[in-house]
């Protein structure tokens, strides 16, 4: 059970699974509001003030992906996206219009809950500003303010790139980032680098910081969206 109680608007026009997600959340102690519209969606978030938004894309009246662009118009709430669109495409339309992840159904309580944890670490109390200091896993430390980097004990020299990609993807740790959005952050909105470029640089910090680069328990693969960096092993 969590401690600290949220409440979480969740735009879904399917009932079962609105009742699927009441069943999730109740039993970890948060509170739900639900809207089975887009335009019911866009006025609760702007009335109730949720803490986060589950929002499925395919709605009766809109895409979901216009309430998305609304909300982002006057607010950071985590928005978690839960559709049965599949395609990567929707995913990184939705990701690059500012939702913070993507969970295609059907999913189970467990991954969903798990989802819902990460996006609430945004909004939670003990965690009002970004920590300088951020462990991944057991053996890597990164010190955001000082760009210092320990990987089991050592010290591990990044290039300015290097270190801008690994920040975006802390400050992030647990999203989803897409390749738009590391480009823009790392190189710049006119720098014209190519998604191949992202891919070198992603292979160089797995050589520096993953045990086995080949296989990554922390630098996160999201095929044909982006990458992810997972906290813990």
């Amino acid at each position: 059970m969590n401690e600290a109680q949220f409440l979480v608007l969740v735009v879904e026009d399917e009932t079962k699974m609105r009742t699927f997600v009441r069943i999730a959340l109740e039993a970890y102690g948060h509170r739900m509001i639900e809207a089975a519209t887009a335009s019911d969606g866009i006025r609760q978030a702007a009335t109730q003030s949720p803490d986060l938004m589950l929002l499925d894309l395919g709605l009766p009246d809109a895409d979901g992906s216009s309430v998305i662009r609304r909300v982002r118009e006057y607010s950071k709430m985590p928005i978690l996206v839960i559709s049965a669109r599949g395609a990567e495409q929707s995913k990184v339309k939705a990701l690059d219009e500012g939702a913070d992840d993507y969970l295609t159904k059907p999913f189970g309580a467990a991954e969903l809950m798990a989802r819902i944890r990460v996006a609430l670490r945004k909004v939670s109390p003990e965690r009002d500003g970004q920590p300088s200091m951020v462990h991944v896993g057991d053996d890597i430390r990164i010190d955001l303010e000082r760009r210092l980097v320990v990987v089991r004990g050592k010290e591990v020299h990044l290039a300015p790139n290097e270190f801008k990609l690994l920040a975006t993807l802390v400050r992030r740790a647990g999203r989803v980032v897409t390749h738009h959005q590391l480009l823009e952050q790392v190189w710049g909105p006119d720098s014209g680098q190519q998604v191949s470029t992202l891919r070198v640089y992603m292979t160089l910090l797995r050589h520096k910081l993953e045990r086995q680069p080949a296989r990554p328990k922390h630098l996160m693969t999201e095929a044909g969206i982006g990458y992810r960096l997972r906290l813990e092993a």
